[in-house]
């Protein structure tokens, strides 16, 4: 399992949206997108969790690419080290 980091998106895309654009390269596990602990909007980033290989192609295929006229940033996620 890959955790997928995906940056610069639109402040109106919903988990919906991103699971619809991630699905077409596997199975989405989950989609958890990021928000402001205070005023509940959207920070324009989040999280998509997907089988390896699955993960890999969405990886190459959606890096740079626009979605919702934005470009998006998209990478394999750094675990977080405690």
């Amino acid at each position: 399992m890959k955790s997928i980091y995906v940056g610069n998106l639109a402040y109106s895309a919903t988990n919906e949206d991103i699971k619809e654009l991630f699905s077409k390269y596997g199975n989405v596990v989950s989609v958890k997108l990021i928000s402001d602990r205070d005023t509940g909007r959207a920070k324009g980033f989040g999280f998509v969790e997907m089988e390896d290989d699955q993960a890999l192609k969405a990886i190459d295929a959606l890096d740079n690419t626009e979605f919702m006229s934005r470009t998006i940033r998209v990478n394999e996620a750094n675990p977080k080290t405690r």
